[in-house]
């Protein structure tokens, strides 16, 4: 799973090329294009991958420009249920945020058959291939960033060194294929003490330049991908604030960039303290910056270990949380589990433990990051007394039409609370039942200047 040469194996892990594999032929055989196993696993319960899904499948009639995607596997059985009266059986492949969760909460997860659908246009998988021996750590160390790689996972075959390849792993992670542009319209709920509350709903613009049509190492600006857009309409409180936000590759040679525009201030504003571990206002401070999409933004507080590549059950093809009311899909106490589409992947897990002199409120985390699309299934976070915190899984959704299985949205608890939030979701109901996009947006709607112009007091 993991590869490279006994010489590089030797090097540091500061300033050595870390696209030291030095054979992307195996994206071709034994792993997929974006360096996963292909083959399945000796249980048969999870399936060969041979091309994920790139077709929207004969007998389904779905308009990608005037509706969000249907559940294309609404016909499958749910294999099994696992709660806590049978919790023990299944336990290696829960996580331990997820056992708390239905011991704590009484939530379950509902197992359905594994589909492999994970896919990305062909110019991604050769940029993949090529970032096998061009892409580079930054000098003052992996958990800085990277340079060299563009278009595609920096690092699909991961380094022999744990604490280079956990460190790898989560650049993946972020920098994960999700088409070249998006345009959605979604909305944050927040549940404290069983209370539904609408603290967020906008319409989002991103521009992901990693992934540039006709880009190249050369043209990449540094920045995976920055967000804009019209912004936020609800609730009144908040309509008319917006924020523009870049995510760095390199936070050394490219500093995180936010401006941010409150609501009837009129005046736009920098905004250094939306990273980390502030508290999110946009989350009811339920969570905090570095936790959206599950962990987001600058990995530098950390050391990331490589533990190991296990099979797990995680949230996957959730296409039907498209078409359910947002409201009633939140429960008191946890996302409504019975619209929720588990299945069994293999992960990598990789540890977090802050630094040598730096700090933040999760001292320890735990990532279980699916091996296809590279997008985190579920991350743990433990407090500074090593008490279980936090726990969080990500949604992710088909789009045969992009082709991708890409990022939907965000559920996250604080197991010590019992609140939860969920981030960025499309629903079935009005104005969030939107067709998301994937055409390219003007530049200009990713400028503090635009979003200055357009503000009022």
């Amino acid at each position: 799973m993991l590869a490279g040469t006994s010489l590089l194996a030797l090097m540091g892990p500061r300033n050595r090329a870390v696209a030291q594999a030095a054979d992307a032929s195996l994206l071709k055989t034994t792993l997929t294009p974006t360096g996963a196993t292909r083959a399945g696993n000796a249980a048969g319960t999870i399936p060969a991958w041979t091309g994920g899904m790139t077709e929207i499948p004969a007998g389904i009639n779905w308009d990608p420009e005037s509706s969000l995607p249907p559940d294309f596997f609404a016909a499958d059985a749910m294999l099994y249920e696992v709660n806590a009266s049978n919790m023990a059986q299944y336990s290696e492949f829960l996580s331990e945020g997820i056992q708390a969760l239905i011991q704590r909460q009484g939530y379950s997860v509902q197992v359905y058959p594994t589909r492999r659908t994970a896919a990305a246009p062909q110019w991604v998988y050769d940029n993949a291939a090529q970032n096998v021996t061009r892409t580079t750590a930054e000098a003052s160390g992996i958990r800085f960033g990277f340079n060299g790689a563009f278009g595609g996972v920096p690092f699909p075959i991961p380094d022999t060194d744990p604490l280079v390849a956990g460190a790898q792993i989560v650049w993946n992670h972020q920098a994960r294929w999700g088409g070249s542009y998006r345009s959605s319209t979604v909305a944050t709920y927040t549940v404290p003490n069983g209370q539904v509350t609408l603290v967020q709903a906008a319409r989002n613009d991103f521009r992901y330049d990693y992934y540039a049509p006709n880009g190249s190492p050369a043209t990449f600006d540094g920045y995976f991908y920055v967000t804009g857009g019209p912004g936020q309409f609800a609730p009144s409180t908040l309509a008319g604030g917006q924020i523009i936000s870049k995510d760095s590759s390199n936070i050394l040679r490219y500093p995180q960039d936010t401006w941010q525009l409150l609501a009837g201030q009129g005046r736009v504003r920098k905004a250094p303290e939306v990273e980390y571990d502030t508290p999110s206002s946009y989350a009811d401070g339920i969570i905090n910056y570095d936790e959206y999409f599950g962990f987001d933004g600058p990995m530098d507080r950390y050391d990331w270990k490589f533990i190991e590549k296990k099979e797990m059950l995680i949230p996957y093809n959730n296409n039907k949380t498209f078409h359910v009311d947002s409201v009633a899909a939140h429960k008191d106490k946890f996302f409504d589990p019975t619209i929720t589409r588990w299945e069994l992947h293999r992960v990598w897990v990789v540890e977090a433990t802050l630094h040598q002199g730096e700090r933040n409120v999760l001292a320890r985390r735990r990532l279980y990051i699916d091996e296809d699309t590279w997008i985190l299934g579920i991350v743990d976070a433990w407090d500074g007394n090593n008490n279980i915190f936090h726990c969080a899984y990500d949604f992710n959704a088909v789009f045969p039409n992009l082709p991708g299985t890409i990022f939907q949205n965000t559920i996250a608890y604080n197991l010590q609370t019992g609140d939860y939030v969920s981030l960025f979701g499309s629903y079935g109901n009005a104005p969030y039942n939107v067709a998301w996009k994937f055409d390219p947006v003007p530049d200009s709607v990713f400028l503090p200047q635009s979003m200055a112009a357009a503000s009022a007091y």
